[in-house]
């Protein structure tokens, strides 16, 4: 008989195994975690007030088990009423604890300021970061429990998040989405929680079956059919590739398969390295392959970055040049058009150049680079450097060019069989922020960046079904380091941006489109203000400041001098 219950044991188990233990997507919001909050340590014995409140702080930026380590810096009481389930805001590294005067008459009960400065809140919604800008000052309620310690009674309304520590216990992750036309990949950063590290590729394949994010929701698109989910967490099978098995996809077509594959396999790229199997229903979704790396999918990536010949033109004097200070050939370059900015086309055979008229009103002509340009009925005192749509086709020059007339008419014009018509964009929400000085077109035409009233701002491209355009979600990048100092702004990436700015500590700066980093350019041989910046992917960043034309590489680079000799007030541009 005991043999027989020892063999039963066996079956049973063996029964049990086959059963497969993870059948749901793991939930994003690490907040639900089901870990014991006792395993969090408590304060150490007699800490003061203000102390206390700063570590507390300090603790909220580990999620963990629904907040467990900061949890241990309440009362009982707190505890189950502190609300962790909204969105956490992110405040300044350098945050204050401040005593207030009441004090009661037996000492049991104090109020702490916590005072700071809001940089942003992680936005619960779809693990996006969202810049926030204001000043932070709210009063923590403490009382003496009763082994006489200081424990929070009163804790704030929500999560606050110093930034030092949420990037400590968080990691950017990359998803990636299509632009409405399905030629390019587009990049749409997330936060998500570090720990488990073994369940990030999980938490990022149901990010991005979830969708693009609130901000760029409207600009781009995707393959993944709606409601698809995973049939089990993604994880590493035993030969070490990076299983992704979907459920709820439907029927799709070949070319759709790929599109999937694709945003999978990018979205992964940043989070492992092992080879990726895309499924549905446990079978693959390609037949002809059934393992992927990044370099196995199709991005678009050609589309956005130049030629390696295209080494970049200047405009200045009138004239506009090639970088190396040679004149391009044809009127544009003879100065025929008193040319004041100028953009060449992805492809480089196309060249669109603001021309001086008279004393007080300028045109925009565009054309063949070396040939006559022709100018277009757009009428205006100013207008903003112009700015090209990718065509779409690997070389192919773009039909459409962007430009902002008197600082807030925002006018994309288009090539038709009349020939460039302009045509106007909704951009209501961006001018509501001021001027418009500077504006550029992401190289996958999802996005702009511009300098508005000085502020680096980014905001989506959205194309409504009857053609129409508008610039939606405006997003104020980085607003404490660089106020509204910004001068020039260009692409570098899909995702980062190069700024020139009037403030000494950061003539150039590199800012991700989240806001979440901003790094400084070496300050060495550059002179505010910085003018003229413009950046391409691979290629150097080249300035212009008071005294001349600079390169550099990256942001440790100490700016080389150009050998071409540039005017005052002349602008470097990359295609695009």
């Amino acid at each position: 008989m005991r043999l027989l219950a020892v063999l039963l044991g066996v079956l049973v188990a063996a029964g049990c195994a086959a059963i497969p233990t993870e059948t749901s997507p793991i939930a994003v919001n690490p907040s639900a975690g089901n870990a014991s909050e006792a395993a969090a340590p408590e304060p150490v014995d007699d800490i003061d007030p203000l102390t206390l409140v700063r570590e507390f702080v300090n603790a909220s930026a580990n999620p963990e088990s629904d907040y467990a380590a900061a949890k241990a810096y309440l009362t009982e009481d707190a505890k189950k009423n502190w609300n962790t389930k909204g969105t956490p805001t992110i405040i300044d590294t350098t945050f204050n604890t401040v005593p207030t005067p009441g004090v009661t008459a037996d000492d049991k009960n104090r109020t702490v300021l916590l005072q700071g400065r809001n940089v942003g809140r992680l936005q619960l919604e779809d693990n996006s970061f969202i810049q926030l800008i204001g000043p932070l000052d709210t009063a923590i309620g403490i009382e003496r429990d009763a082994d006489d310690q200081w424990r929070i009674s009163a804790p704030p309304d929500g999560v606050y998040v110093p930034l030092g520590g949420f990037q400590q216990n968080y990691r950017r992750v990359t998803l990636f989405f299509y632009s409405p036309d399905f030629s390019v990949l587009v990049p749409d950063p997330r936060w998500v929680v570090i720990a488990p590290s073994t369940s990030i590729p999980s938490r990022v394949t149901s990010l991005l079956l979830k969708g693009p994010s609130v901000g760029v929701r409207d600009a781009v698109t995707t393959a993944i059919p709606n409601g698809a989910t995973q049939r089990r967490n993604t994880s590493e099978a035993n030969d070490g590739a990076l299983e992704v098995d979907l459920t709820k996809v439907g029927d799709i077509t070949v070319q759709v398969g790929k599109q999937i594959v694709a945003q999978v396999v990018k979205s992964l790229a940043g989070v492992t390295s092992s080879r990726i199997r895309v499924m549905v229903e446990g079978q693959p979704v390609n037949d002809e392959q059934h393992e992927w790396r990044p370099a196995d999918v199709q991005t678009g990536e050609e589309l956005t970055t130049p030629n390696a010949d295209l080494t970049g033109m200047l405009v200045g004097n009138g004239r506009v040049k090639q970088v190396n200070g040679d004149v391009v050939p044809g009127p544009a370059g003879a100065g025929e058009y008193q040319a004041l900015s100028a953009a060449q086309s992805m492809d480089g055979s196309q060249l669109a150049v603001v021309s001086r008229v008279g004393d007080d009103a300028v045109r925009l002509r565009i054309g063949p680079v070396q040939e006559q340009l022709a100018e277009v009925d757009l009428r205006a005192s100013a207008m903003t450097r112009p700015t090209w749509l990718l065509s779409g086709r690997q070389g192919e020059p773009g039909v459409e060019v962007w430009t902002v007339a008197d600082g807030a008419n925002v006018v994309r014009v288009i090539k038709t069989d009349r020939g460039w018509t302009a045509n106007a964009v909704n951009a209501s929400e961006l001018t509501e922020l001021g001027g418009i000085t500077e504006l550029r077109l992401s190289r996958d035409g999802t996005r702009v960046a511009a300098v508005v009233g000085g502020k680096l701002v980014v905001a989506a491209v959205v194309r409504d079904q009857d053609s129409a355009v508008s610039l939606r979600s405006p997003r104020h990048l980085q607003p404490s380091v660089l106020g509204n100092n910004a001068l020039s702004v260009d692409w570098l990436a899909q995702d980062v941006l190069v700024v020139s700015t009037s403030v000494s500590a950061y003539p150039i700066a590199k800012v991700n489109i989240d806001g979440v980093r901003v790094e400084r350019y070496n300050t060495s041989n550059l002179t505010v203000p910085v003018a003229s910046v413009t950046a391409a992917p691979g290629r150097n960043v080249l300035a212009v400041d008071q005294r001349g034309l600079w390169s550099a590489n990256d942001v440790g680079d100490v700016w080389r001098a150009s050998t071409t000799k540039v005017d005052p007030g002349t602008q470097a541009f990359y295609p695009g």
